[in-house]
C-alpha cells in the first residue's frame, strides 16, 4: 500500500498549501479515485473508501451486484463469476472487491490528479468569493510579486491564493513600486475571468482615502463620523466633506487628530498629497462656501434649477479660491455637486451690485470669461508651437491650462524645445499663485 500512503501524505499538503479545510481531504480523495475508476471501468462504477490516517493507508472496495444477465459492466457482475470467490452468491448480492493502486493505470492516476486539481481551484475561487465578496471599499495589504506592462501584480498577505491586481489606471502615477515591496490598496471590485475571481485594488480611487481615514479616524470606524463626500486629483489633491452624528464632536477636529497625527498620516500614505478637510452641509450655499476652503468666500448665490453657484470673493482671495490651473474650484465643484462661478468682489460690483448674476450668465460666456480667449491673442507662444496646438485642437487658454507635462509630449510634433516653451508659458500664467503652497494647509 505504498502507493495508497505517498498519495494520502501528498493530499495531506494539498490542503495545507491551498488552505483547505482537513475535512475536504476524503471528498477529495472520493472524487479523484471516482474519476480514475470511471476511467478504468466505466461510468456507473460504485466504489467503499477506508482512510486510516494513523496508518497512512488508503483502501479502494469496488461494488458489483451480481447478476444474470449482466446489463452494465461497471457495476454488474455475472453470478458464474461472483460464484468464483464464494459459492454462495446469488443474484441481487453484493460483491466487494479490493483494487490495489498499482492496477489503475496511468490515465486512469492522471484522470484523478486532474480531477483533484479541478476541485481544488473550485474550493478557492468558491473561498475567495466568499471572503472578498463584501469587502468592497476595505484595505487590503500585499507584497508586489510582479509589474507587467504598468499593472501591479500583488500576493495577498492573509489570502496568498488570490488574484490581485492594481492596474495602471488605478495607481497614482507619482508613486513608484518594485518587486518585493510592500503595498496597500482598497479593494475596487471583484471581477469574474475564464480563471476565475480576480482582486481589483486601487490606490487612485476616493475610496481609498476614505479607507485610510477609516483606518487612521477611530470615530469613523464606529460610525460617529462620517465622509460624505469626497473629490479627489490622485497625487495632487483631495477635498473631504464630514459629518458628526454626535454635536459633542467635532467632525473635522476628529479627521485632523492632535497636531494634524490623523491627516498626516493620510497624507503620508498618499506620497504628500495634500488634503483638505471640511464640514458637509446640506445647504449648497453654505456647503460651497466651506468647499472653497483655503479662500474665504464673500458672498454666494444659488441657481437650483441649473445647479449653479455664483461665489463673490475679495481679490486677494481670487487666485486661492481658484487654485492652481483651476483645481481648487474644480475639486469644489465636485465635492458638492453643483457648477461653481468664482467672480471677484470688483467684477460683482461692476456687473450687479447687491444681487446673483445668472441673468448675465451668458454675456459673461460671450464677453469675459480669461479661460475662453483665443491662444492667438496671447503674448508669449511662438508661431510654431501655437500651429502645433491648434492641429492637436487646443485653440483656447481654456483648453490647455490643465495640460501636464505627459500630455504636452503626446502632442503630434511637439519637441522637447516647444514643450519647454509651454510649460514656461504655462508657469508664467500661474506665477501669481506662488503663495499659495504656503496657505494651503490642511483644515485646523
Amino acid at each position: 500500500m505504498a502507493g495508497s500512503a505517498e498519495m494520502l501524505a501528498a493530499f495531506r499538503e494539498l490542503t495545507t498549501t491551498k488552505q483547505l479545510d482537513r475535512g475536504d481531504l476524503l471528498e477529495l480523495l472520493r472524487d479523484g479515485i471516482h474519476a480514475a475508476l470511471a476511467r478504468k471501468f466505466g461510468p456507473n462504477v460504485r466504489f467503499e473508501l477506508d482512510v486510516d490516517e494513523l496508518q497512512g493507508s488508503v483502501k479502494v472496495m469496488r461494488l458489483r451486484t451480481v447478476a444474470d444477465p449482466v446489463e452494465d459492466p461497471s457495476a454488474q457482475v455475472a453470478l458464474e463469476d461472483a460464484r468464483y470467490e464464494d459459492p454462495e452468491f446469488q443474484v441481487g448480492d453484493v460483491l466487494e472487491e479490493e483494487i490495489p493502486f498499482t492496477e489503475f493505470g496511468r490515465l486512469a492516476v492522471q484522470a484523478a490528479k486532474q480531477r483533484i486539481i479541478q476541485r481544488v481551484r473550485e474550493g478557492e475561487r468558491t473561498k475567495i468569493r466568499e471572503e472578498f465578496g463584501d469587502k468592497v471599499g476595505e484595505l487590503l495589504s500585499g507584497e508586489v510579486q510582479q509589474i507587467e506592462r504598468g499593472k501591479l501584480v500583488l500576493m495577498l498577505n492573509k489570502f496568498r491564493e488570490a488574484e490581485a491586481i492594481i492596474p495602471y489606471r488605478e495607481q497614482n502615477h507619482r508613486e513608484h513600486f518594485h518587486q518585493g515591496d510592500t503595498i496597500r490598496a482598497v479593494l475596487k471590485r471583484l471581477e469574474e475571468t475564464p480563471k476565475g475571481p480576480r482582486l481589483v485594488l486601487s490606490r487612485g480611487d476616493p475610496m481609498f482615502v476614505s479607507a485610510l481615514f477609516k483606518l487612521e479616524v477611530p470615530e469613523i470606524a464606529q460610525d460617529v463620523v462620517e465622509i460624505r463626500a469626497i473629490a479627489r486629483e490622485v497625487g495632487s489633491r483631495t477635498k473631504v466633506a464630514v459629518i458628526s452624528k454626535d454635536d459633542a464632536i467635532d467632525p473635522v477636529g476628529a479627521c485632523v487628530g492632535l497636531k494634524g497625527s490623523r491627516v498626516q498620516a493620510v497624507v503620508n500614505e498618499l506620497g504628500g498629497e495634500r488634503i483638505d478637510i471640511v464640514p458637509w452641509s446640506p445647504d449648497p450655499e453654505r456647503f460651497a462656501r466651506l468647499a472653497l476652503a483655503p479662500a474665504r468666500v464673500a458672498k454666494v448665490f444659488s441657481d437650483p434649477e441649473s445647479k449653479t453657484i455664483q461665489a463673490v470673493v475679495d481679490e486677494d482671495q481670487l487666485s486661492l479660491a481658484i487654485g492652481r490651473n483651476g483645481q481648487n474650484v474644480r475639486l469644489a465643484s465636485e465635492l458638492t455637486g453643483w457648477k461653481i462661478d468664482l467672480y471677484s468682489s470688483r467684477e460683482w460690483l461692476e456687473r450687479g451690485g447687491e444681487g446673483p448674476l445668472f441673468a448675465l450668465a451668458p454675456l459673461e460666456e460671450e464677453e469675459s470669461q480669461v479661460a475662453q480667449v483665443a491662444l492667438s491673442e496671447l503674448k508669449g507662444l511662438t508661431p510654431g508651437v501655437l500651429t502645433l496646438l491648434d492641429t492637436a485642437g487646443y485653440r483656447t487658454l481654456n483648453d490647455i491650462l490643465d495640460l501636464e507635462r505627459e500630455d504636452i509630449e503626446k502632442v503630434p510634433g511637439m519637441t522637447p524645445e516647444a514643450a519647454d516653451e509651454l510649460m514656461a508659458f504655462l508657469a508664467d500664467l500661474t506665477a501669481e499663485e506662488s503663495g499659495e503652497s504656503e496657505a494651503e494647509k490642511p483644515a485646523p
